[in-house]
């Protein structure tokens, strides 16, 4: 009867490790695109990042796009990091003379992340959305 028993903890700590190490592997590093919507229903615009965790640090840019007959320059992410499985940064973009800081903050789930994006509205006031990205392949 024990000989089951042993075998039953040892297929359960096998199991656990295996987990424990693709949790361990799990990165933000690639290229990430999502779909931001456009204000009061007009087209949403394509946008995109690329990550890089390396040594413990996270580092990263979102890239250029279009919004209408502008193109907004890529910027770099700010007061990034990767804990427990949570992506954390600041991006902060020019157009027109204007700078607006943008806090994105989103849980790492395989090819997904999924959060908030926090920034300034036109009136001032901060707007939280959700915002859902996918790794680029």
């Amino acid at each position: 009867m024990k000989s089951p028993l042993k075998f039953l903890a040892a297929y359960c700590a096998a199991c656990l490790i295996t987990v424990a190490a693709f949790a361990a592997d799990a990165s933000p590093t690639g290229t990430w695109k999502w779909t931001q919507a456009g204000r009061g229903g007009n087209p949403g615009t394509e946008r995109a990042m690329k990550l890089e965790l390396k040594d413990g640090k996270l580092t990263g840019t979102l890239l250029s796009w279009q919004m209408g007959d502008n193109t907004i320059p890529e910027a770099a992410i700010s007061d990034a990091s990767f804990k427990a499985g949570t992506v954390g940064f600041s991006v902060t973009t020019e157009f027109n003379g204007n700078k607006r800081t943008a806090k994105y903050e989103a849980k790492l789930e395989g090819d997904k992340l999924t959060g908030t994006i926090e920034s300034p509205g036109r009136d001032g006031a901060v707007q939280k959305r959700e915002w859902a990205a996918t790794r680029a392949k």
